[in-house]
Order: structure tokens, then C-alpha cells, then sequence
């Protein structure tokens, strides 16, 4: 059989799992969104800051603060049953992240 001289690189095994599955900002963002609705899930109107950290350190999830605040910043007189009405894509707006730069 002809290869016609071409071979195909093999990439090496992932060495962690961030290379394995990689992750945009705003879909780590919705993990701190997830937190906040399981929250108010949870009977929490206005969740605070530490409902939020509260839920992710019992699920073992890793977190920066400064996401946890912007959350509940951007959450600050909004109900989220009301956002979720209005539609997802307000909804999303409150989730941490911004988008990288093009090159």
C-alpha cells in the first residue's frame, strides 16, 4: 500500500485535564450561575456570596471569588425566575466571562 509519503502525527496523550476538555470563560462562568439558581432552588430568594461558595465547596468544585461577587452584583434586585422569563439570553448575561481576543 502507498502512503504517498505522507505520516500522520500522532498528538500525545493529554497531560491534564484542562487540556483534555477545554473550556470557554463563559461556560466556567455558568458554573457560578448554576451555584446561584441552586440556591434559589434551594429556597434562597436573594442568594448571597457565600450560598453561592458554600455550594460549590460541598460539590468540590474550585472557584474565584471575584466570579462569585460579579455574580451576585449582576443578580443584585433581579429575581431569577423573571430573568428566565424574559428569556435566556438576559439570563446568560449575568454569567461571569468575557470574550478572549481574535487573532
Amino acid at each position: 500500500s502507498s502512503h504517498f509519503g505522507c505520516r500522520l502525527a500522532r498528538r500525545p496523550p493529554p497531560s491534564s485535564a484542562l487540556e483534555a476538555a477545554p473550556t470557554s470563560v463563559g461556560a466556567m462562568g455558568m458554573k457560578y450561575l448554576g451555584a446561584y439558581l441552586m440556591a434559589v432552588i434551594g429556597g434562597k430568594e436573594s442568594p448571597t456570596a457565600a450560598d453561592i461558595k458554600e455550594i460549590l465547596e460541598a460539590g468540590g468544585i474550585d472557584f474565584e471569588q471575584d466570579m462569585i461577587d460579579r455574580v451576585i452584583a449582576r443578580m443584585d434586585g433581579k429575581q431569577a425566575h423573571e430573568l428566565i422569563k424574559e428569556g435566556y439570553g438576559k439570563f446568560a448575561a449575568c454569567g461571569g466571562g468575557g470574550g478572549g481576543g481574535g487573532g
